[in-house]
């Protein structure tokens, strides 16, 4: 017996353009965010799902919020879900944390997942709180599919966890905005059927690299 998971990483904000740290600030959709957001659902309209999860940040409950009209799905939102905190790291741009934080950047780039940034979380109290969350999830709904809105570093620790890799290092996937990810949680393990398919989003504006950063 296996739950379906349909992951999807929100759309764009101008955050993300702007490669500025967002972690747990409460940032919306950008014009081009809301736009994939449509895309999104008017490619998975004719799918059914039992429940529709979301991170409680605006840009999660806004990407979902076109999937719940198209479902007829009420949103939940979970905290739990959210993206990493990156503490004082937030609110700032790539450039701005290197001259602003030098030694803490340096210590960041070490990619060590104890590592918790001032006012921040480290990626292992991260990833044990994702990976709780979606056990959780998949616990109470055994043999039914779930669509579940969050953030790149949330779909990172799933990539990781289900490929059985260190928490340490570099992010090694691609998380587009909106991108369709299609696991199964099976036997207390996690399985990838796709990953990172937006094929949706041909035409719009390309998209802002996240390999620097959790989701700067």
């Amino acid at each position: 017996m296996s739950t379906e998971l349909l992951f999807i990483r929100h759309g764009e904000t101008d955050w993300n353009r702007q490669q500025r740290f967002q972690g747990q600030i409460d940032v919306p959709l950008n014009a081009v965010g809301q736009a994939q957001a449509e895309r999104l659902a008017a490619r998975l309209v004719a799918e059914r799902y039992d429940g529709l999860f979301t991170s409680d940040l605006a840009r999660a409950r806004q990407t979902a919020a076109p999937l719940a009209v198209a479902w007829r799905l009420q949103p939940v939102a979970v905290t739990a879900l959210r993206e990493q905190s990156f503490g004082v790291l937030e609110g700032l741009t790539l450039t701005e944390v290197k001259e602003r934080h030098a030694a803490l950047w340096q210590r960041w780039l070490e990619h060590d997942a104890d590592f918790a940034l001032p006012r921040g979380e480290s990626l292992r109290r991260f990833n044990t709180r994702v990976m709780t969350a979606v056990r959780e999830l998949a616990a109470e709904a055994p043999a039914r599919r779930l669509a579940i809105v969050t953030h790149g570093g949330v779909l990172d620790m799933l990539w990781r966890s289900a490929h059985g890799l260190s928490l340490s290092g570099l992010r090694a996937c691609n998380i587009p905005n909106t991108g369709v990810n299609r696991l199964r949680w099976a036997g207390g393990t996690l399985h990838i059927d796709r990953w990172a398919d937006d094929e949706h989003l041909a035409g719009l504006p390309p998209q802002p690299s996240t390999a620097a950063a959790g989701e700067p």
